[in-house]
């Protein structure tokens, strides 16, 4: 009766097998635990978007300055010769929007099930490149003057505003989404170039102080790390 109810032996090439994947499934659990490696200058830009999201959703990172020996030793390494790009478990991903997918996937920051409604986040996100796209061109080729900067960034956010009064949501969707962080950081850009920028769209003043107010990103803040970083390189 033993033998009727012994289980049946593994072949050796079976277990092996198994035992590769397993091997395999743990590297793999290691590399998305390990510590991600932010690669840029010291200052905000186009990576505090990035800091942001890795604050807020408790991903360990650690920065590495690439101010010293950009030309010599850090752009060669790069994907595209150009930074941002984080390291994570030995692969590099490049360009800010597509780490901030990254890096929200890394996070369980799911998209919405309704295409649709999960367009909102690329949308948003979109018209924040264009704005952030002809600030950089303002403050590193001098294309345009700040007035006039303002003045076309003014129109382009109205247009998220009312967008987002719309929506009525917390966020661009119901729970917070790559695209949030990005929007956030741009938004602080324009209040400071702006005193006045708050006035005219409420919806937006209101998003922008729910996300500030979020633990983590709030105690970041407070510090002089994150007050004395210089906005621009």
């Amino acid at each position: 009766m033993g033998a009727f109810f012994r289980s049946p032996r593994k072949t050796p090439s079976t277990g092996s097998t198994l035992r590769k994947r397993t091997r395999e499934r743990f590297k793999e659990a290691v590399d998305f635990l390990m510590t991600v490696q932010l690669f840029y200058f010291s200052s905000r830009s186009r990576a505090q978007a990035i800091r942001y999201l890795c604050l807020d959703n408790g991903i360990d990172y650690e920065e590495v300055d690439v101010d010293q020996e950009w030309t010599t030793k850090y752009k060669p390494m790069m994907p595209f010769g150009q930074v941002p790009v984080i390291e994570d478990g030995g692969v590099k991903v490049a360009q800010s929007c597509a780490i901030l997918r990254y890096l929200a996937k890394k996070a369980g920051l799911n998209v919405h099930e309704n295409p649709v409604v999960a367009a909102r986040t690329d949308m948003i996100n979109d018209q924040v490149e264009d704005i952030r796209g002809a600030y950089i061109r303002m403050i590193y080729e001098h294309e345009g003057s700040e007035k006039d900067f303002l003045k076309t960034a003014k129109v382009k956010v109205e247009y998220i505003e009312t967008l987002m009064s719309n929506w009525g949501s917390d966020y661009i969707l119901d729970k917070i989404s790559y695209a949030d962080y990005n929007l956030f950081d741009m938004l602080d850009v324009l209040s400071l170039m702006s005193p006045g920028f708050w006035d005219d769209v409420p919806t937006l003043k209101a998003f922008h102080d729910r996300i500030a107010a979020r633990p983590a990103l709030k105690a970041y803040r407070d510090t002089d790390a994150f007050k004395l970083l210089p906005q621009n390189g």
